[in-house]
């Protein structure tokens, strides 16, 4: 057992105070992924600052008709909330393909944007791992590598960001406020996850002490319907071998908008923006589906055993775009 201190700050600026004075310092939401880093000895926090019984557990409705959606609101309630099951069906059906019920219960908004990676490697503290151990190796490049990423690594991690949550917040353009001793400022969820470069121990731009207090969702655009697929080993409780969050309105057979971000492929939520302006004022049909998506993925660069997962993911894009083009032309 290694010990820590643990605090339950009354304030936001309490917790930023703590977490800023601290240089071992974590923040604890729902604690399940923390938790169990501490428990296989990847993080051994000095300083336990928990944040879940701040007042962050609330979803708003902005002047402008987006969401404002508080950190520590619990995966469950989230998924379940009437504004976000109307206007953001995307990100229910990526709540409700994570986990289990039980840790959706418990999960948190903000915990699930920093949760750590699932590759091996990472989690076994007997093996060399760049992201835990900078400088150490990267053994799943030669090694088990079949559940990680094709798109955006580096020779030092190929690792995958493990979140469904945070790859339909990509598509839907949210962003993150973070609270930190400098203030406050704010980052796109596109830029809050990082490629892995030759730091692939920082898995976000999050400065040290800032704490996450809101996720902001801008109103869907018009006439605008999205879905979140995922392909996985089994049927529940497994994390994505791809998985595809999409964005389209159709105006008289053409493609109006549309915003994609897959998962399980990369260090972070993967932006498809070659596909999607391939894919803009273009006919909606399964021939420009399948070259937007094609373009998007030509640059993959798959390892030994993980070349399948390009395919996966072409199949999986083409058939959600081609099943939202359906939707929105039934209205």
């Amino acid at each position: 057992m290694k010990p820590f201190a643990y605090l339950r700050p009354a304030t936001v600026t309490e917790a930023v105070r703590a977490g800023a004075g601290h240089p071992g310092a974590r923040f604890l939401g729902g604690g399940t992924n923390l938790v169990d880093l501490m428990k296989l000895g990847v993080e051994s926090p000095g300083l336990l600052v928990d944040v879940s019984r701040l007042p962050l557990d609330r979803v708003t409705r902005t002047d402008d008709g987006g969401l404002r959606i508080g950190a520590t609101v619990r995966n469950s309630d989230l998924a379940a909330h009437p504004d976000v099951r109307s206007g953001y069906p995307a990100l229910s059906q990526a709540l409700l393909a994570g986990a289990s019920g039980q840790l959706r219960n418990t999960a948190t908004t903000g915990g699930n944007l920093l949760q750590r990676t699932r590759c091996p490697y990472f989690q076994d503290v007997t093996k060399p791992c760049n992201k835990r151990t900078p400088g150490s190796g990267c053994p799943a490049r030669e090694g088990a590598h079949r559940d990680l990423a094709v798109l955006g690594h580096s020779q030092d991690c190929v690792a995958t960001n493990p979140s469904d949550m945070a790859v339909a917040l990509a598509a839907l353009d949210a962003a993150v406020l973070l609270h930190g001793p400098e203030g406050e400022r704010t980052v796109p969820v596109t830029d809050f996850h990082r490629l892995p470069g030759d730091n692939p121990d920082q898995d976000t731009v999050i400065r040290p002490g800032e704490l996450i207090t809101e996720v902001v969702l801008p109103p869907p655009p018009a006439g605008a319907v999205s879905l979140y697929r995922k392909a996985r080993d089994r049927a529940s409780y497994a994390f994505a071998l791809a998985s595809l969050a999409a964005v389209l309105s159709v105006r008289d057979g053409r493609v109006d908008h549309a915003s994609l971000a897959f998962g399980g492929l990369a260090h972070r939520p993967w932006r498809a923006r070659v596909a999607e302006d391939m894919l803009r004022g273009a006919p909606a049909n399964e021939d420009t589906f399948t070259r937007a998506v094609d373009a998007e993925l030509a640059a993959a660069r798959p390892l030994r055993d993980n070349g399948f997962k390009v395919d996966l993911a072409r199949r999986l894009a083409v058939g959600t775009l081609a099943e939202l083009t359906t939707e929105a032309a039934a209205g």
